[in-house]
């Protein structure tokens, strides 16, 4: 009789959403305190940073609600031609692709005897999605999920484009880029002082470019 295993806490099934949440907070803090910064280097007017800053987050949440829901639509189609393409071939040619699961069985090790075997087994529990799993890679924790991803990067953006827009927001931005560096390497089980590293690398990049534009537009229309 099998024992009964300990359950496991893995994190691969936040891939959907945590990507979508990760870059919509880092592009809403990166291009919002950028954007600012721009401003403020080329005229320094508090007015005018306000509403660059506001235009920049409602223009940004709108476009990565399009850029997800466009991007990961694209991937949902491909998903389902694969599927009706698998579904098609198992009906017409299911010795074939019984065969095309022996042999995938035999590359990960097993014998081909009992790779036919579970071949077989398989295919009679659930023909579909075996083939979809093991031949495609591809299962429910992975299938795109178009409105999800929009919604998630669109409010992740506002609400992390709203954090740059207090007093001295480039003096805020760190701190701000810092925790989500480490809250979204956590979040994903990963090493916390990498994801951090490589959000602040980038972000300081973005903003000194942002920075170094504003001033020369600034000295140029002085």
């Amino acid at each position: 009789m099998l024992s009964h295993a300990r359950p496991e806490a893995h994190l691969v099934h936040r891939i959907g959403w945590l990507r979508a949440a990760v870059m919509g907070a880092n592009d809403g803090i990166v291009s919002t305190a950028s954007l600012i910064v721009g401003v403020a280097a080329a005229s320094g007017d508090r007015s005018q940073i306000l509403v660059a800053g506001m235009a920049g987050l409602a223009a940004g949440a709108m476009s990565m609600a399009a850029g997800e829901y466009v991007s990961v639509s694209s991937q949902s189609d491909t998903e389902r031609a694969d599927i009706a393409r698998e579904t098609a071939e198992l009906h017409t040619d299911p010795a074939g692709e019984l065969d095309e699961l022996t042999a995938i069985y035999v590359q990960r090790g097993l014998d081909p005897e009992l790779a036919r075997q579970v071949a077989l087994r398989l295919t009679a529990h659930d023909a579909l999605g075996s083939h979809l799993r093991d031949e495609l890679g591809m299962s429910e924790v992975t299938t795109a999920a178009p409105v999800q991803a929009a919604m998630v990067s669109a409010a992740t953006f506002a609400v992390g484009a709203a954090l740059p827009l207090g007093t001295r927001p480039w003096r805020r931005t760190g701190r701000l880029r810092f925790g989500l560096g480490g809250g979204g390497a956590q979040a994903g089980g990963a090493g916390i002082a990498r994801g951090t590293l490589r959000v602040l690398v980038w972000g300081a990049m973005a903003m000194a470019a942002t920075a170094a534009v504003g001033h020369l537009f600034g000295v140029a229309a002085a």
